[in-house]
């Protein structure tokens, strides 16, 4: 899935993290080594990478929340996976938050400090491992382009039922995808060797996105566990799905693609 945040198809939510990661791994170094070695200078240099950390958490926090909303296939495995990622995320903003009020003291607690620091970096390799199975595994933020696929194409349109027009004939190449985003619901529109097809952008097994996957000869794969399914019917080709996906009436009329509702 194509993330909603991100420039030229490069997100931005993991261009960000790299900043609080180092800026918090780096106040608990120099809290320990200032601390241990009496050196004031350290402690100081703590101080201001705790605030940097701060600061960038919240602003790597904003591109991920926009991909947790518009990005992440809802109802799905993924979207719990994404969703304590945040929780654990925000827990770790606390933490060194509190670590941060606690340093302004006259005399701050340091066996305090160091268990908030230790606490909030091992939030920091929870929340990372689950970043990254949602990228590696779940594919999210992934722009994958295969032969004839061309770019990611998707639309939003106001209106979830009815006859909608949602592309031009020429618009989709023969095994292409386009997502569309009609109110609360997601839907595919594919082309295939015969004509345009719908269906439903969720796989029935564990909620992937199939605009995200690949389609050929008529057959949409998921990218998270590889079911497959018949673009026009929904039924199952291949496991490990068991329920077929819903599909949609398409219509071609004077060079446009209608899908009805």
């Amino acid at each position: 899935m194509k993330s909603r945040a991100s420039i030229k198809s490069h997100p931005i939510h993991p261009i960000l993290i790299s900043f609080p990661i180092a800026f918090f791994t780096g106040t608990l170094i120099f809290h320990l080594w200032g601390w241990i070695g009496n050196q004031p200078d350290l402690l100081a240099t703590a101080y201001y990478t705790n605030i940097a950390g701060i600061v960038m958490g919240l602003i790597a926090a904003v591109p991920g929340f926009i991909d947790f909303l518009y990005t992440v296939p809802p109802k799905s495995s993924g979207k719990k996976r994404a969703a304590k990622h945040g929780i654990i995320n925000v827990i770790m903003i606390v933490c060194f938050t509190v670590a941060f009020f606690l340093r302004t003291g006259a005399n701050p607690n340091q066996y305090l400090l160091i268990v908030l620091e230790i606490i909030g970096i091992g939030l920091i390799g929870i929340a990372g491992w689950l970043g990254g199975t949602l990228v590696y595994r779940n594919q999210i933020g992934v722009d994958p382009r295969y032969a004839n696929a061309g770019k990611w194409k998707e639309a939003s349109f106001d209106s979830d039922s009815g006859e909608i027009e949602v592309a031009s004939t020429d618009e989709l190449k023969v095994n292409a995808m386009k997502l569309l985003r009609l109110k609360d619901k997601r839907v595919v529109l594919a082309r295939t060797e015969k004509n345009y097809v719908a269906f439903e952008d969720r796989c029935t097994h564990k909620g992937g996105s199939l605009a995200g996957g690949s389609t050929i000869c008529g057959i949409v794969q998921c990218p998270w566990h590889g079911s497959q399914f018949d673009t026009a019917t929904g039924e199952v080709k291949s496991g490990p799905a068991k329920e077929p996906i819903k599909t949609y009436t398409v219509k071609e009329k004077e060079g446009k693609i209608f899908l009805v509702l």
